[in-house]
């Protein structure tokens, strides 16, 4: 190899061994920055039921877990809130079947419960805009699983900004009994979870808000 050939291998390399180091440096900053958060994530799934310590104007419980709607349909009774929104049901499930899930209820959920048929949180918290939006409320307490909460607060929040968002969390047994790490399925599902987490606060990073309330979407039972 001549002079003249080994001079542009020798300043590809200068260049190139400082952009390796800068790759390399991102890279650990980026398992130190997911490792941390994880730890984070984790650290706000709850393993006990919560008190609540207020009541809020409406109720929205996001379907997907056991035990979930019967939560709900507990503090709607108690009083906790005027109006329950059940969102994620199927779009075959009617008042009358989920009057059959929780029985005893069938009368507030004639009056008071609404249906709204997502397929996923975004979904959940478009729908649920759209329903405190149509109904006038400004504070709102959230049911769903403990590991689902996080990512519920901020598609929710993202969605309604000037709204007060109280978490109710439900958690399942397995999660209050259990240590997560000792159970793969557990493990798997928080793990998953997590990652859902992290892109839905990339993704509202570059992504506006949905377009112009249609309340046509959310089915109701009864006008209060």
């Amino acid at each position: 190899m001549t002079a003249t050939e080994r001079e542009p291998r020798a300043e590809r390399g200068r260049w190139l061994r400082p952009l390796g180091r800068a790759l390399a440096c991102l890279s650990v900053a980026a398992v130190v920055l997911l490792g941390g958060g994880f730890i984070w994530f984790v650290g706000h799934v709850p393993r006990e039921e919560v008190a609540l310590d207020r009541d809020a104007d409406g109720i929205v419980v996001l379907t997907g877990g056991a035990s979930r709607v019967a939560d709900a349909m507990e503090l709607l009774a108690a009083g906790r809130g005027k109006r329950l929104l059940i969102s994620g049901a199927h779009r075959t499930t009617t008042p009358t079947e989920i009057a059959r899930q929780v029985p005893g209820y069938e009368k507030l959920v004639a009056c008071c419960v609404d249906l709204d048929y997502a397929v996923n949180t975004v979904e959940n918290a478009s729908g649920t805009r759209r329903w405190v939006r149509e109904r006038g409320f400004h504070s709102l307490i959230v049911v769903t699983s403990s590991y689902h909460m996080p990512r519920s607060m901020v598609e929710l929040g993202q969605q309604m900004p000037d709204i007060v968002l109280v978490p109710f969390p439900v958690v399942t047994d397995r999660l209050r009994t259990e240590r997560w790490w000792m159970s793969a399925p557990t493990a798997k599902l928080i793990f998953s979870e997590y990652a859902k987490y992290v892109f839905a606060l990339l993704r509202m990073r570059i992504e506006p808000l949905s377009g112009p309330i249609d309340v046509s979407a959310v089915r109701g039972n009864a006008k209060s």
